[in-house]
């Protein structure tokens, strides 16, 4: 626009705000809390980039109603980068499982992603709005999700998915809790691999009956829905 890169609004995915100066201002401070939050040689990368655009988006249905908007950066050959902020909440298992040690939901996530995937982001980061206590993390908004398709698959491309899934699940408690203890505890018999099944499918029907609550709410118009989003 006007010889500028900037997002194009689509609503109401993505959206512009009328952005006062201060507000501008207010980003550009935020986003340094989060700078201050990286590895030293992840700085040194993210300060080749400047920024040009802000703008809101909505995100999927677990984060609902939570503040979550977009920043491009451009560097001086004109390469972008898009980063996400969101806003972090407390686990919703936290009235069940009891609070973590890490009272910054923030760092709770962003330390939790590090300590579970294999290779986190490397512009994974965090702060806080002092203004109005919201806390966030910020991560590359990168388009690269896949998603298996299930429907009609032979049983052995199933067979596979599982096992992968499995796999990366098991990865994940071995680097965040104690491997050999988790081990021992599961044994040698299937009494954990059974209630696994049996919480999927109870799981899977649970789905069902969530998204048909949903077909009839839209149905007799209690909520609108846009198709496509």
């Amino acid at each position: 626009m006007n010889g500028r890169r900037r997002f194009v609004d689509q609503p109401p995915p993505i959206r512009h705000e009328n952005w006062e100066r201060e507000q501008y201002e207010n980003v550009l401070r935020l986003y340094d809390r989060n700078r201050a939050s990286l590895p030293e040689d992840h700085r040194v990368i993210l300060d080749r980039y400047r920024m040009v655009d802000v703008a809101f988006k909505v995100v999927g249905i677990g984060s609902v109603s939570t503040r979550c908007f977009v920043i491009l950066f451009l560097a001086e050959d004109g390469d972008p980068l898009i980063l996400q902020v969101k806003e972090a909440r407390r686990s919703v298992l936290e009235p069940f499982a009891g609070a973590g040690p890490c009272e910054e939901q923030g760092r709770r996530v962003v330390e939790g992603q590090r300590l579970t995937q294999g290779a986190s982001d490397i512009f994974l980061g965090r702060f806080t709005n002092d203004s109005d206590g919201v806390q966030y993390y910020v991560r590359q908004l990168p388009d690269m999700k896949y998603a298996f398709g299930s429907a009609g698959a032979p049983w052995h491309g199933l067979a596979s998915y599982a096992r992968f899934c499995g796999w990366n699940l098991t990865r994940a408690h071995a680097k965040s809790g104690d491997a050999a203890a988790i081990a021992g505890y599961l044994g040698k018999s299937d009494p954990f691999d059974r209630a696994v099944v049996a919480y999927s499918g109870a799981y899977a029907e649970q789905n069902r009956q969530d998204y048909e609550a949903f077909r009839a709410a839209v149905g007799n118009g209690r909520i609108a829905a846009i198709p496509g989003l």
